[in-house]
């Protein structure tokens, strides 16, 4: 299990807001490479919690692998958030409920606003 950020509950002063609602923050690294488009496919490692309560649902670095897939494949936050980002480069993005699973998803579904720590570490 990974602990939760300090800023896990809300976006930071500090973070950029985009115009769908989606806030993010660089945390790390420099570019290696362009930038991600909407229907790239990409490898990152990422960890993810609630808002609401801090837990961890998911992570590819507990698991001991990164993940690939495609942006089109994914919750509408990531494929905005990604492709905000470069190859080399790790962000926190808060993911509002519309562009993730929503406020009321089907059972075993996380809800609510969703927070991300990303690595992008390739596009294929």
């Amino acid at each position: 299990m990974i602990p939760a950020p300090a800023d896990v509950s809300a976006p930071p002063a500090d973070a950029t807001r985009t115009a769908s609602g989606l806030a993010y923050r660089i945390l790390s690294g420099e570019p290696t490479g362009p930038n991600p488009g909407p229907r790239d496919k990409v490898t990152v490692h990422y960890t993810g919690w609630t808002a609401s309560d801090g837990q961890m649902f998911d992570s590819s670095k507990v698991r001991g692998r990164p993940a690939t897939f495609g942006l089109n494949q994914v919750i509408p936050g990531w494929t905005e958030g990604l492709q905000l980002i470069a190859p080399g480069q790790t962000a926190r993005f808060w993911i509002p409920g519309e562009l993730a699973y929503g406020n009321d998803p089907v059972p075993g579904r996380p809800h609510g606003m969703l927070v991300f720590d990303v690595e992008l570490i390739e596009i294929r």
